[in-house]
């Protein structure tokens, strides 16, 4: 009188679907990495398609503010060094060992710029969250009133005084994340 088990549980199946849907994901990711231009426009384009759904909805300006905000701090992070020279330094001072610092002077070892949040990590993240913010725009919960003036001067004022800071930082501790304008040498001239 007893049924026969299942082989699979329901959830053992919903968790093996999901599994499948990651690797796919994960597979499609790995194949994007090295097309970085790619990449790139299509969240430059994905961000305009936001653009044109929040001008011509007129609405959902906080979710909108809230994706800027987002995005500011993706990119601090990913203009920012992995080691810090100023905790490394500060660290240094403490213990009386100064040699994690980034050279300083021609004689001193040279240390690679390592972003504390990779390109391909920053790229996947935006347009996560591009894409979530483009979502959002959907549902009327998320359009809340606001007077949007207000947002666009505060958003401003903290770019501003948030990337003065970053530069500041950048100059003081002679650090430059990208590599236009850093010396290239030939690969065959070398060994």
């Amino acid at each position: 009188m007893d049924a026969p088990e299942p082989d699979q549980t329901p959830f053992a199946a919903v968790s093996a679907q999901t599994t499948r849907l990651g690797r796919l994901y994960q597979t499609y990711l790995d194949k994007s990495t090295p097309y970085t231009a790619y990449r790139w426009c299509s969240t430059v384009a994905l961000v305009i398609l936001f653009f044109l759904r929040i001008v011509l909805a007129q609405g959902w300006y906080i979710v909108c503010y809230s994706l800027g905000i987002y995005l500011l701090n993706l990119f601090l992070a990913f203009l920012q060094p992995k080691f810090d020279p100023s905790l490394t330094q500060d660290e240094g001072l403490e213990d009386g060992d100064a040699g994690n610092s980034l050279p300083t002077k021609q004689d001193e070892e040279f240390r690679p710029f390592i972003r504390r949040l990779p390109e391909f990590k920053f790229w996947h993240s935006a347009t996560r969250a591009i894409l979530i913010s483009f979502i959002c725009t959907w549902f009327s919960i998320f359009n809340v009133p606001v007077f949007w003036p207000v947002l666009v001067v505060y958003f401003i004022i903290l770019f501003s005084l948030t990337m003065r800071r970053q530069i500041q930082h950048m100059i003081k501790y002679r650090y430059v994340p990208f590599t236009f304008g850093k010396a290239r040498y030939d690969q065959r001239a070398g060994h």
